[in-house]
């Protein structure tokens, strides 16, 4: 395989990566997801109209929703970093573990949530180093070193959260005591003018104005910073020389070395990244909480790597993966059994459109049984009036598990993602 030149940007006109990064040139474009969140949107309101399940676009559900993202959406841009270099992390579940213990020891005892953040850091790069140690430096096999950190996280934090939050006032081994927050930043004047609009229901309006309200009254200047770091890599890793070496590492790293690419210095640096965006995931949690509890991060760091191999290992497809997860989760948290029996005409509707696009594009196997899934889930909402409170904590890891299915015909991974590699192997 030849690579572009790594050691000058990537000039190759209506690109955004090297000749070796062999992804479909019909992915969508910015204008393509804006009128498909367009669409998303006017559907999500029709659905709200007709069942009555106004939690399915309230303000309150949309902050719940950015809230209960960005933590996934952290893990797994972490994962989009390593693996881009060619390094597997299934570890993100142990450094957000470590993130969330470090995070909120920090935040306690110097009162102040900044320093939580600072924690969330130091505690996602020591997994992070000891990942890239582990499988760059010494070879160990990527999966069995990620285990390994997970389960050693699980350990060391419920050691040392015994050893600093125990006899501090309702801390001890298994959780911290109530730790400093960020404040949402509150736009004057928007709770009531959106409130307003929204209480009215209104056709997409009332929607819209439950989308504004929810982002201009819940959002804190954590949730902001951390929103930032999907466009700050999406430039870095597509828009950049440096994002260019790293990305050759993961396509064919003995092309990578024979132009000059230091190859063992840019895994290093996109495990060590991976840990402290992992790190950062945790921290977030024990903020949002304004405490750290033992399991608080319930398999993030999985559905994390879920959702970027949801979005193709790209920034903007991961935080679209994780929006639908964060979604799912904040509607059945708010709306409970009602809001969740709603989302079953939604999914029916979308298997529609997505049969429909299908025919067109001629794919006629895919988008029968696309147009067979949408009877019989609309059959399924039409023959029931609400979903069993049992299944409806599941709704988030059914709905992944369908979306991960539907999009993995259009995956391509990076082509050297989780093969080991030696200096010179390629000479």
């Amino acid at each position: 395989m030849s690579i572009q030149n790594p050691l000058a940007p990537d000039a190759t006109a209506g690109r955004t990566g090297p000749p070796g990064d062999l992804e479909r040139t019909g992915r969508f474009g910015t204008a393509q997801f804006i009128l498909i969140g367009l669409g998303g949107l006017i559907l999500l309101s029709f659905v709200r109209a007709v069942t009555g399940a106004s939690p399915l676009t309230a303000g309150g559900t949309v902050g719940a929703t950015v809230a209960l993202a960005v933590p996934i959406g952290l893990a797994g841009l972490g994962g989009l970093w390593s693996e881009r270099s060619g390094v597997v992390n299934i570890g993100l579940e142990g450094m957000m573990i470590l993130g969330t213990f470090f995070g909120a020891d920090f935040a306690y005892f110097s009162h102040s949530p900044w320093m939580g953040i600072l924690g969330g850091v130091l505690g996602g790069l020591i997994g992070g180093l000891v990942h890239a140690v582990a499988t760059i430096t010494f070879g160990v096999d990527q999966i069995v070193s990620g285990v390994a950190i997970t389960i050693l996280a699980t350990g060391l934090a419920r050691y040392l959260a015994g050893v600093f939050f125990t006899g501090q006032g309702g801390g001890g081994p298994t959780q911290s005591p109530s730790i400093p927050q960020f404040q949402a930043l509150k736009v004057p004047g928007a709770e009531s003018f959106f409130g307003k609009i929204e209480a009215h229901h209104w056709l997409v309006v009332s929607d819209v104005a439950g989308l504004l309200r929810g982002l201009t009254t819940t959002l804190t200047p954590f949730t902001i910073l951390m929103i930032l770091l999907f466009p700050l890599t999406w430039f870095l890793l597509w828009r950049t020389a440096f994002g260019l070496r790293l990305r050759s590492c993961g396509e064919n790293p003995a092309a990578a070395e024979s132009l000059g690419v230091p190859v063992y210095r840019m895994k290093y640096i996109a495990v060590m990244v991976s840990g402290v965006l992992a790190g950062l995931g945790g921290a977030f949690l024990a903020d949002f909480a304004g405490i750290y509890r033992e399991g608080q991060t319930g398999g993030r760091g999985f559905i994390g790597l879920a959702a970027m191999i949801f979005g193709n290992w790209r920034p903007g497809g991961l935080a679209a993966g994780a929006g639908l997860f964060g979604y799912t989760d904040a509607v059945q948290s708010r709306g409970q059994a009602k809001s969740v029996h709603a989302l079953l005409l939604l999914v029916a509707l979308l298997l529609v459109a997505v049969g429909g696009y299908l025919l067109w594009r001629r794919r006629l196997r895919p988008a029968i049984a696309g147009l067979v899934g949408a009877v019989l889930v609309f059959i399924w909402y039409s023959v029931t009036n609400d979903i069993p409170v049992e299944f409806v904590p599941y709704t988030p890891y059914i709905i992944t598990l369908l979306v991960l299915a539907v999009a993995s015909q259009r995956l391509r991974m990076p082509a050297a993602d989780g093969i080991p590699w030696r200096k010179g192997q390629g000479s």
